[in-house]
């Protein structure tokens, strides 16, 4: 008999979806063609192609022409980071590695996050001087689940160009948006928030993993990072991934139809395990922010547990849960986003994080809090004698 499995790690990795996947399997079997191949049925699956970057465009308000398809979201942050020309790149402490890494790069300034981990306009101001033309801060952290406060920093952003113009000063100032961890729950719209570019993921929305796409506001100048045959506006060469691009925008077609009933869903059973863990620990610290973070997202840290072992523990229960984010434990290094937010390393080795989705149904969920609950105090009990 198969052991039930408990999923709470949606943040990290979300399954392809079965309608999804019906959708790709055409285009690794009978509709194998090159697009740029100039027989009929190549052409065929050309159209396919951009009819499926069309409909993801059209879903976050954009051209398709704006869109580059790339492996990832990763390879999506290190086109934008292009965007830096000759000037210097800001990033939130709280970024994604990737943005992080490439920031480093490039010698750029860091700009610290409050306790929540939020980016504020005031750090952005404070962390602005003349020689800036990218900023970079994601639209939800891929560890807390916090929101940041977009629509606050472009404010402030506005006001520098304007400053910039009237001083007869051309240096641009760009603003960069990871949003692959906001798609499946928050409506994205790149041009309503008044950003440049924009990075998406398949991967987070039950779509490809590999598949990911950049938005480039007209105007904006980029760097190719790939040579080849000049697909993707000249910036990301080489034959389209056309069963990545059809599975990712069918996966953005099925998150916008369930996401206000997956919100109230998952904010549901967010808050069961939230209240059940408060009630049975005193001393549990919540990093997550109920009203300004995703409905999704748990962070909880108990003073004195070893996250890591608690970790095995829970996998031999069949509970599947972080510490972080799956890049931080892939480099074995602590978490920088909570070195970031001021979290005491006592804390920071007590911390997971709790990501829930489709896999996730309050049955699962009821189980999957009570056996949390024994792990944490079967701990307590071994670390008290």
């Amino acid at each position: 008999m198969e052991r039930e499995l408990y999923y709470l790690d949606h943040a990290a990795a979300t399954p392809v979806d079965r309608v999804v996947l019906d959708a790709m399997l055409p285009y690794m079997s009978d509709k194998f063609y090159n697009p740029s191949s100039p027989y009929s049925l190549a052409v065929e699956v050309k159209r396919d192609y951009h009819r499926a970057k069309e409909q993801i465009a059209r879903s976050i308000g954009v051209r398709g022409d704006e869109i580059v398809m790339t492996a990832g979201a990763t390879e999506s942050i290190n086109i934008a980071m292009s965007a830096v020309g000759g000037g210097v790149v800001a990033v939130g402490a709280t970024e994604h590695a990737a943005v992080i890494e490439s920031a480093r790069r490039q010698n750029g300034v860091v700009i610290p996050s409050d306790k929540k981990g939020r980016i504020t306009a005031d750090a952005v101001s404070r962390a602005l001087h003349p020689d800036i033309t990218l900023i970079s801060v994601g639209l939800v952290n891929n560890e807390l689940g916090v929101i940041q406060p977009i629509d606050d920093i472009m404010q402030v952003v506005e006001q520098e160009r304007t400053r910039r113009q009237e001083v007869g000063d051309v240096l641009p100032l760009y603003v960069h948006c990871d949003a692959s961890q906001a798609l499946a729950l928050i409506d994205v719209k790149p041009k309503r928030m008044g950003i440049d570019l924009l990075t998406l993921s398949a991967a987070k929305v039950y779509g490809p993993k590999q598949v990911g796409l950049l938005w480039v506001r007209p105007g904006v100048s980029l760097t190719p990072t790939i040579a080849g045959g000049g697909q993707e506006m000249g910036l990301r060469s080489g034959t389209e991934n056309v069963a990545g691009v059809i599975g990712f925008a069918e996966a953005v077609e099925l998150a916008m139809k369930r996401r206000n009933t997956e919100v109230k869903r998952l904010r549901v059973m967010r808050d069961y395990i939230q209240n059940e863990l408060e009630s049975n620990f005193p001393d549990i610290v919540v990093s997550s922010d109920k009203k300004k973070g995703l409905a999704s997202f748990l962070h909880v840290s108990f003073p004195g547990i070893d996250a890591e072992r608690l970790i095995f523990m829970l996998e031999n229960q069949g509970v599947m849960v972080a510490t972080g984010s799956a890049c931080a434990a892939n480099k074995d290094t602590r978490s920088h986003v909570l070195e970031a937010i001021g979290m005491s390393d006592d804390l920071i080795s007590g911390s997971l994080r709790i990501s829930l989705g489709r896999l996730s149904s309050e049955p699962n969920i009821k189980r999957a809090t009570e056996l949390l609950i024994d792990a944490i105090k079967s701990e307590k009990n071994r670390l008290s004698k």
